[in-house]
């Protein structure tokens, strides 16, 4: 059976839960602004599996009206019960580059117990480039979560603001060599002598992944 707008339309509205995942995962096989239409009934769907699988699609149908996928990514970020929507619509947000939302990311950072939440959110700030980002990775930093910590590491380096590297060398010394790998690509993406004294000096680190990836660093600084 061929896939249409029509058929597919018709199973979004299906009380069934299959026929509803089904529909929003052949979104994909239609023509962007098509989609891009069909989507936005499936973000309010009933079913939070359904609300996710149709989140997550916003980093590229919502390129067909960035106004309105502010609007919607940021009512699921604000307003969804479910943290895994939430997490998928500060992706998305980053993704898109919608820079308009950086308040409402803040805030749910703030307000937010959920670690999930939290994690997509700065692992979010680096990609959305926006400065104003700088001061809360920085205190995520601190974070007792290591997965928010890590993101944190990688967003400044993401983010291209040298004035992150005295807050990063400390990490050369941290007991987790995912921090330590994580530092390596944040350096490589700030550069600069400093950077570089550090890299060379995780040339020699006790786990070949991070030495490894110190080595290629400081090949192409």
């Amino acid at each position: 059976m061929s896939i249409t707008p029509e058929s597919v339309k018709q199973m979004l509205s299906s009380e069934d839960l299959g026929d509803r995942l089904r529909a929003v995962n052949q979104i994909r096989e239609l023509e962007a602004g098509i989609g891009f239409e069909l989507v936005q009934t499936a973000v309010n769907d009933k079913n939070s599996r359904v609300r996710y699988s149709a989140v997550s699609q916003f980093d590229t149908l919502g390129k067909q009206n960035l106004d309105l996928s502010l609007k919607i990514l940021r009512d699921r970020l604000l307003n969804d019960p479910e943290p895994d929507v939430q997490a998928a619509a500060a992706d998305c947000l980053a993704a898109l580059k919608l820079t308009d939302a950086f308040e409402d990311l803040r805030q749910m950072y703030h307000s937010s117990n959920e670690w999930l939440v939290k994690f997509s959110i700065i692992a979010a700030l680096g990609e959305l480039g926006d400065s104003r980002g700088f001061e809360l990775l920085q205190s995520a930093l601190t974070s007792d979560n290591e997965l928010v910590k890590t993101a944190a590491i990688s967003s400044l380096g993401e983010l291209g603001n040298i004035q992150a590297i005295p807050l990063l060398l400390p990490y050369a010394n941290d007991s987790d060599w995912q921090i330590r790998f994580r530092l390596v690509q944040a350096l490589n993406h700030l550069g600069g002598e400093e950077a570089k004294t550090v890299l060379e000096t995780l040339t020699n680190d006790e786990v070949e992944a991070v030495a490894n990836a110190a080595k290629n660093a400081l090949e192409g600084i």
